[in-house]
């Protein structure tokens, strides 16, 4: 069993994740804004602070030892540059600093596949997080995916036979792996198994490790 931190638990992955983690027997601290306490399940432990604000909720999370950093703009596009600025990467330094002043040894940090051709902004301040991230020696694993599938986010199906004819022809085939689609059951299971399986240094899960790690 395993005491966790979570930043985003009340998003879709977070919402999801924390029952699975809970399940499991792991113990669950979430950090989430003042008015969001009733959006977690009776079962975790709030913490109530400003996810931005330096020093907030280092204190009650001594003695965790994974932190899940989840918080990100919803829905990505090239036209929230300005807010992937203000609240994802700011996000992720009060984070880490908090991990590291409060003992935490393994920082499971919610990236994006990369490079692409698009969301140059969005990957911009994900690859900033992933390097201030290495910078600090602490152990962490980078969940890189591309899209996730699941309720409210099932437009892209229509995408998948172009993908499976790229896969396979070798001028697009690592492109396209790179950038797959995976469904949130995938992103589930492969975040629980990088909480259940740290890493020494830092790990990746691209793509096609998600979709790997998911079959196990």
């Amino acid at each position: 069993m395993s005491s966790i931190c979570v930043t985003g638990g009340t998003g879709y992955i977070g919402q999801r994740l924390i029952p699975l983690l809970a399940k499991r027997g792991h113990e669950i601290r979430a950090v989430v804004r003042e008015g969001s306490q009733d959006k977690l399940p009776s079962v975790t432990s709030i913490v109530v602070a400003d996810p931005l604000k330096d020093g907030s909720y280092t204190e009650a999370i001594k003695g965790a030892d994974t932190f899940v950093h989840l918080i990100g703009v919803p829905h990505p596009s090239p036209a929230k540059a300005a807010q992937f600025r203000a609240i994802d990467l700011p996000s992720a330094q009060v984070a880490l600093k908090a991990a590291r002043d409060a003992g935490i040894w393994h920082f499971v940090y919610l990236s994006v596949a990369q490079p692409a051709p698009m969301m140059q902004a969005f990957i911009a301040v994900r690859s900033e997080g992933e390097a201030m991230i290495r910078a600090s020696g602490i152990d962490a694993t980078f969940v890189r995916p591309w899209y996730v599938l699941g309720p409210g986010h099932r437009w892209p199906y229509f995408l998948l036979p172009f993908y499976w004819l790229a896969e396979r022809l070798p001028a697009t085939r690592e492109g396209a792996r790179r950038l797959g689609l995976v469904t949130i059951s995938q992103m589930l299971t492969a975040l629980v198994w990088a909480v259940e399986n740290p890493p020494i240094g830092v790990r990746i899960l691209d793509v096609p490790k998600i979709r790997e790690v998911s079959l196990r």
